[in-house]
């Protein structure tokens, strides 16, 4: 019986292996199943088939090309469903679109119904005619709150855009919320995915159910540590994740990827000009030393690009009238993105319509509507208005883009409105940009090509596996248990097992210090393994399993000894909690109770800082706009902490360690000891820099310098923020405050200053976006601020070309460990070693090390590591090799090694 609690594994005594069966979870279908005969006869082969395989996974993406037929699938689906459930059917549509539904259900004997609220489900004309009713509604409505989603049976998200914007816009953490409790009959679809978009396919997954976005971004993703949500599939994920996403989402480009024939849906040819204009390089701006500039930077990035359209709308507008006058009968559409953009198209075209967002709802509607049918010739409106959903191939061929962006959904989605099955005429594409936007044509092109490519890619798979195929779930099941492996060197031992069984094996008290950095609950997984710890359901799910192990690493852990824990909170999207904002989960605490109910005694942690401007770059939780609009809403930084439990002594008397880690006090002097304790250290009178001299450093330098000044005076939270604040200012004169934009740089202040405007030119902030660089700093020893953040294996892999771990061990954070809390000899166990970092420094620091790893290929690159650093350690020194020539002849092996 421990002191913190009963010591116990889980309740009944389950057995580890009944534990990780109980994880499996079958992917089969939650829908129904419907006979060939059932489905109308109106459907092409195709369309039949597709509806089937999605009403039999009652939650399920249909991904179709431009004219499959996406609006009679789902009003079948609906139909179908409404049959089977006796309840009602909500398809969700962008504006300009319940035509084209209307139009389609007169085909299969189906009315269509928009309402705005649930009352208009009730209306009385809808029980005079016996057909089946789909209801309709467009995507505010929802959002807004004014109609209840689960209030039906199914819904179908039509042009599922809106979930694009994952967790950052209001459209997405709404539809996420209300559609929360929601039935089980779920479907989303669109014609352009974007393969090479993970965020947006992980999104889809979400609201169908199938897998939370962080989960799927811990099984097959390696993240950007510089920026949120900038995913790149693992390279021995990609078929695995492609084949994962064919088991809900269908990806199908002409009927034959089904096994049927594409007489009738052949696409029409595109023709697609691409027009430069010069760019005007007489204001190219200034160089941030104050050189003018002899050409204009290229539009890469969002401020220089928004300049570049404003600089060049005049001759971009002409440019598109010296197109239409090649073909002024022709039916036209004009695309653009900004409001300027919008009235000088007015004004070039009067006989135009434009649609727009200030305008009525109804009104914008309309104008669609009657473009679409042929009874307006010219409209011009934004892609993120009208390039969904819309089908105006019947009476248009021809599109100018009024200028280029980076989106390429959006430009796909509007280039489709025309290039699309049943098009009779070659569709005529122009595009205007200017000589500084070549790059962004570029990028364009570039997106153009992979999402064809992986689109490809997807369409093969159902070729090869068809529709439903069980052959796609055997080859994505997740392996259960493996063979041990174990390989030893004269210091080190490494096994590829699961920690659980391995310390299971493990005899007792033959550890002396643990040092280790659990998963995060469901943060991460590691490998394909129901073993894996990071393949759980929830945070409890994730406690259970580490039940198994933490009373194993207890006993095998000398008595009095040391466990030391890596942790880190984690950040609980808004979306999630239903409230809104981020919120924190604390893990460290959890983590704390856990290993006292194991019989842990907890001393206390370390506390390691980490850079909030790196960290709010990877999440865009503590971004400086959203502090300004209301701070309230923020959090702080998420630090990381070493937690220092220790296993109770056998002599409880003195509290000392059965075997204690002692320090010869000619090497651990008494004032070292005492700064140690203390932990504080008197100003050394240096002065704080002035901004002239902060102005010629470097930002290395700069981070240097500011460390010292804060390490050796008393801190002044004031003085800090005035040094941060010379450095955002440096290089503006001194007229200018914290109102100048990154988009100033170049201009002339031109304030009036002594009857004279002020010449000086401004000049953007010294202060870096992408890291912190006057980090707090500590001389605390708990708090350490000075773990250097990249020293990790990761260097090494990236070096070989080889796969990063997730989150690596700081070399720093585990020789201070090791150092502190071991003694030379003694070993040093890592029940999750990953790369072999604790293992690996152990040998360094003369220890042996001894690490279990469940993933295979981070445990072959461990085994690489730990040779290496035994072979260093026994690499003979120059006076090794001449006392071995005083005493004997090297052996030619030994030089060999060496």
């Amino acid at each position: 019986m421990s002191i913190y609690g009963e010591l116990a594994r889980p309740e009944g005594e389950v057995e580890y292996t009944d534990f990780l069966k109980a994880k499996y979870q079958s992917s089969k279908g939650c829908g129904f199943d419907v006979e060939p005969g059932d489905v109308h006869p109106m459907l092409k082969p195709h369309q039949r088939d597709i509806v089937r395989w999605a009403v039999h996974r009652g939650r399920a993406a249909i991904f179709a090309a431009f004219g499959l037929g996406k609006s009679l699938m789902q009003l079948e689906i609906a139909r179908l469903v409404s049959q089977k459930s006796g309840g009602r059917f909500l398809i969700i549509c962008p504006l300009g679109v319940r035509q084209e539904f209307k139009r389609d259900a007169e085909m299969i004997g189906i009315r269509t119904c928009f309402i705005r609220r649930f009352e208009e489900c009730a209306q009385s004309d809808l029980f005079d005619d016996p057909r089946p009713v789909v209801f309709l509604t467009n995507y505010e409505t929802v959002r807004d709150g004014k109609l209840d989603p689960n209030a039906f049976d199914g819904c179908s998200l039509d042009e599922a855009s809106i979930l694009r914007g994952f967790g950052g816009t209001k459209t997405f953490r709404e539809f996420m919320r209300h559609f929360e409790n929601n039935g089980k009959y779920k479907f989303v679809a669109t014609a352009t995915p974007s393969p090479n978009d993970y965020i947006e396919l992980l999104a889809y997954a979400a609201f169908l159910d199938v897998m939370d976005v962080g989960q799927g971004k811990t099984r097959f993703f390696k993240r950007d540590s510089t920026k949120a949500d900038c995913l790149t599939l693992h390279p021995h994920k990609v078929r695995e994740f492609y084949l994962w996403l064919s088991t809900f989402a269908i990806f199908v480009q002409k009927p034959s990827d089904l096994g049927h024939s594409d007489e009738g849906y052949d696409l029409p040819a595109m023709d697609i000009h691409w027009h430069e204009i010069p760019s005007d390089h007489s204001d190219a701006g200034w160089e941030s030393y104050g050189q003018g500039k002899l050409l204009k930077n290229s539009a890469i990035c969002l401020p220089d690009a928004a300049r570049e359209k404003r600089d060049s709308l005049d001759a971009r507008v002409s440019k598109m009238l010296e197109l239409r006058h090649s073909d002024p009968d022709a039916h036209l559409i004009v695309w653009h993105d900004l409001e300027d953009e919008r009235r000088a198209i007015e004004k070039a075209l009067p006989n135009s319509t434009s649609v727009y967002g200030a305008q009525d709802m109804d009104e914008r509607e309309q104008a669609i509507m009657d473009f679409s049918n042929g009874k307006l010739p010219e409209l011009s409106t934004k892609p993120s208005l009208a390039g969904s959903g819309c089908n105006f191939q019947r009476y248009c061929a021809w599109a100018i883009y009024l200028g280029i962006g980076f989106k390429f959904n959006d430009f796909a989605q509007s280039l489709h409105r025309l290039h699309r099955y049943l098009q009779t005429k070659t569709v005529r594409v122009d595009l205007i940009y200017t000589e500084a936007e070549r790059e962004i044509r570029r990028v364009l092109e570039d997106k153009w090509d992979k999402h064809k490519e992986l689109t490809a890619q997807m369409s093969h798979i159902i070729r090869e596996y068809g529709l439903g195929s069980s052959a796609i779930e055997n080859e994505l099941k997740r392996s259960l248990g493996l063979a041990r492996v174990e390989v030893k060197g004269d210091n080190y031992t490494l096994v590829n097992n699961d920690s659980v069984l391995e310390t299971m094996a493990m005899p007792d008290s033959c550890v002396d210090l643990i040092l280790t950095s659990i998963p995060f609950s469901m943060q991460y997984e590691y490998s394909p393994s129901y073993n894996d710890f990071g393949h759980t359901e929830s945070n409890e799910h994730f406690w259970q399993q580490m039940d198994f192990l933490s009373p194993e690493l207890l006993r095998i852990l000398s008595p009095g000894r040391i466990a030391a824990v890596h942790v880190k909170d984690r950040i609980v999207p808004g979306g999630m909690t239903g409230l809104g904002f981020q919120t924190a989960y604390p893990f460290h605490c959890d983590a704390i109770h856990h290993y006292e109910k194991h019989g842990f005694a907890y001393l206390g942690m370390k506390t390691v800082v980490t850079d909030v401007v790196r960290e709010n770059n990877q999440t865009y939780r503590l971004g400086w706009t959203e502090q300004c609009k209301d701070g309230s809403r923020m959090g702080v930084g998420m630090p990381e902490y070493l937690l220092l439990l220790r296993k109770p002594p056998s002599d409880s008397s003195n509290g000392y360690a059965d075997v204690p880690v002692g320090k010869e006090k000619s090497k651990y002097s008494r004032s070292r000891w005492q700064i140690d304790a203390h932990g504080f250290e008197r100003s050394s009178g240096n002065r704080l820099l002035v901004s002239d001299e902060l102005r010629a450093m470097k930002h290395s330098d700069i981070f240097k310098a500011f460390r010292e000044h804060s390490l050796t005076n008393v801190y002044d939270l004031e003085e800090h923020v005035r040094i941060s604040e010379s450095l955002e200012l440096c290089g503006f004169c001194n007229h200018i405050h914290l109102g100048a934009k990154d988009d100033d740089d170049g201009k002339v202040c031109g304030q009036v200053v002594d009857g004279k405007p002020c010449d000086c030119h401004l000049y953007k902030s010294l202060l870096p976006t992408t890291f912190m660089l006057l980090q707090p700093q500590s001389w605390h020893p708990d708090v350490w601020t000075d773990i250097t953040r990249m020293l990790t294996l990761n260097g090494a892999q990236s070096a070989k070309g080889k796969e990063n771990h997730l989150c690596p061990m700081q070399f720093d954070l585990a020789d201070r460990v090791i150092t502190q809390m071991s003694m030379e000899g003694e070993t040093v166990f890592d029940p999750f070693s990953g790369l072999g970092t604790v293992a690996y420094r152990a040998l360094k620091l003369n220890r042996k090390g001894y690490g279990v790893e469940l993933a295979p290929h981070y445990f072959a690159d461990s085994i690489g590591y730990c040779q290496a650093a035994e072979m260093e350690c026994d690499v003979p020194t120059l006076f090794d090799m001449q006392e071995c020539s005083d005493e004997a002849p090297i052996e030619r092996s030994v030089m060999e090694t060496a």
